[in-house]
């Protein structure tokens, strides 16, 4: 039974992977503008139409959109992902540069987000209707309305640019040649301001999901026969109504997981960070189709992978969900 439910399950992602490679290749053909000024750069305007002809052909673009499409998947289907347009290096080779300081960034953030959360939700909760309870709402929903680059942009005003407490931009100090301890606090000093900003937009969700799904589990029946046992309201909190309250939390945590490998796009493009946000942002200005192709195709199987995840590890947190399958 286990393995039906699994093998409908794989079907359905394979038809969404399909679905994303299509419009992966779709949309960035379907911005504005040509790639054929960020591939011959400012003499473009003096190429005949002979040369503009030959350097389409270069890169394939001279091709039917069905014809580019049947590569595309084929190359896929192969796992390469094509070569860069304005740089000329392997997609591949090019997003693994990448990755590894976005899932420093927005892996560090998603973790500390949801510890912040849980805590913060679970003690609101617990003083329902008390002045902590609504200045947390209040400041919540603040934090929630309040606009990324914005945040961003005051952390390098103030902290940056004004204190000179931390760096203005970049994941290391350029040049520098530090090893080692030094290396290792020079990126930890770089990663504090896009971090901290990360973690603020992405606490206020996490923080009322934990307060209303604690709220909701602390009316069911089993806390009542709990508190008739004799125990206090802080074992009643902690061993009882916490547990089960965390179930739609690890659901949006696993869902959010799967977004690790996008990066955070303003926050990087705000703080030059080198993550994919920010190569997503370079791709779109130089109508880089492999790079957008190949790094949308990534956040995609990351996507799925997390979904699955999800599918294997809810049934161990919530028995419920086992015995109906």
């Amino acid at each position: 039974m286990i393995w039906r439910f699994f093998a409908g399950k794989g079907v359905q992602y394979a038809l969404v992977l399909l679905f994303a490679a299509t419009a992966n290749f779709a949309l960035p053909r379907m911005m504005p503008g040509s790639p054929l000024v960020f591939l011959a750069g400012e003499d473009v305007g003096f190429m005949t139409e002979a040369q503009r002809t030959q350097l389409y052909q270069a890169f394939g673009l001279d091709q039917p959109i069905y014809r580019q499409y049947a590569i595309y998947l084929a190359n896929l289907a192969q796992g390469n992902l094509g070569h860069s347009f304005q740089q000329g290096r392997p997609v591949a080779e090019i997003i693994l540069a990448r990755l590894g300081w976005t899932v420093l960034l927005v892996g560090g953030a998603l973790l500390l987000a949801t510890v912040i959360g849980i805590a913060w939700g679970t003690l609101a909760a617990w003083r329902r209707g008390r002045p902590f309870d609504i200045g947390s709402l209040a400041g919540a929903m603040l934090l929630e309305s309040t606009p990324s680059f914005w945040l961003a942009m005051i952390f390098i005003a103030v902290l940056a640019a004004g204190a000179r407490w931390f760096p203005v931009f970049g994941a290391m100090t350029p040049g520098a040649g530090l090893r080692g301890t030094a290396h290792i606090l020079d990126v930890a000093w770089h990663l504090v301001l896009p971090m901290a900003t990360l973690t603020l937009i992405t606490v206020p969700t996490l923080f009322l999901i934990m307060r209303a799904s604690l709220l909701s589990v602390l009316g069911e029946q089993f806390i009542t026969s709990a508190r008739a046992k004799g125990l206090t309201e802080r074992g009643v909190m902690f061993r009882h109504a916490m547990r089960n309250a965390l179930l739609p939390v690890a659901t949006v945590f696993m869902l959010n997981l799967g977004y690790i490998v996008s990066g955070a796009t303003v926050i990087e493009t705000v703080f030059s960070y080198p993550g994919i946000g920010r190569l997503l942002f370079e791709a779109v200005l130089a109508r880089d189709y492999p790079v957008l192709q190949g790094a949308f195709f990534i956040v995609t199987v990351s996507v799925i992978m997390a979904n699955i995840a999800a599918d294997l590890i809810y049934p161990l947190l919530d028995p419920r969900v086992r015995h109906a399958r």
